[in-house]
């Protein structure tokens, strides 16, 4: 009984490994086997209505059309009314007036992907649709900007402070303060995401990944996110998004 379940395993064993060095062939050969290649990993870049990002995307097919996804996120998010401008002082920088933080965003979620549109060849689109829901972090930082001082003796000097909309006005200010300024005083806003999206599959190879996707989505926070002065803050942001994905697959 035992030599006969040695034989068996030997056998699935040799066939596995032989199929494997059969489609390494292939592909080296410039061929597309067209199997189902169970594992996906990914990366991102998108633009967002409110910003711009980069994410990493692991996915893992439960059915033939069907993957489950985990991905994780970071992308910075502006005001809608955010405009910079200038006070025409040499080698100042260009300010957002009225802007309180500058946010940086990480998620991180999980999902499904069902193939809707399956690829008859490698010179066709496969449509997919995909949705996910997680947990993001939300980092704000206070927004500094350059005033001008006068010393004791008379001499002006440019001095960074963090941006107060009751003592500060447009023409008070003259330039934007340094980026690391204000990072002891970052706040966090714990919140919740959830993203519908559609992608186009275009790889040329079927162990590749080259997709565009779009979507939107939704950002709660619990506790309001503040960016802008004299405009209220956010518990609810809906963004749209596109970006170009690529990636690899694997048995």
């Amino acid at each position: 009984m035992m030599k006969r379940f040695s034989y068996s395993f030997l056998a699935v064993l040799l066939s596995f490994f032989c199929f494997a060095q059969s489609t390494s062939q292939a592909i080296a050969n410039g061929q597309d086997p067209n199997v189902l290649y169970r594992n996906e990993m990914s990366f991102g870049i998108f633009a967002h209505s409110r910003g711009f990002g980069i994410n990493l995307m692991r996915a893992k097919h439960v059915t033939g059309t069907r993957k489950r996804l985990l991905e994780i996120e970071a992308l910075n998010m502006k005001h809608p009314k955010e405009i910079k401008v200038s006070n025409n002082t040499d080698n100042a920088k260009r300010f957002i007036y009225g802007k309180l933080n500058n946010i940086l965003l990480f998620r991180a979620g999980v999902g499904y992907q069902t193939t809707i549109f399956k690829r008859s060849d490698r010179k066709s689109v496969e449509i997919r649709t995909s949705y996910y829901v997680g947990g993001n972090l939300t980092f704000a930082k206070p927004n500094y900007i350059l005033v001008f001082r006068e010393s004791s003796t008379g001499t002006k000097f440019q001095e960074s402070i963090r941006y107060d909309p009751k003592i500060h006005t447009i023409d008070s200010i003259s330039g934007r303060g340094p980026l690391v300024d204000g990072l002891t005083e970052m706040k966090v806003y714990p919140g919740l995401y959830a993203k519908l999206n559609l992608s186009f599959e275009y790889a040329p190879f079927s162990n590749k990944v080259k997709a565009i996707e779009t979507g939107v989505i939704l950002d709660y926070y619990p506790k309001a996110l503040p960016i802008m002065a004299n405009n209220a803050a956010e518990n609810f942001i809906v963004t749209l998004y596109v970006g170009f994905v690529f990636g690899k697959k694997w048995f």
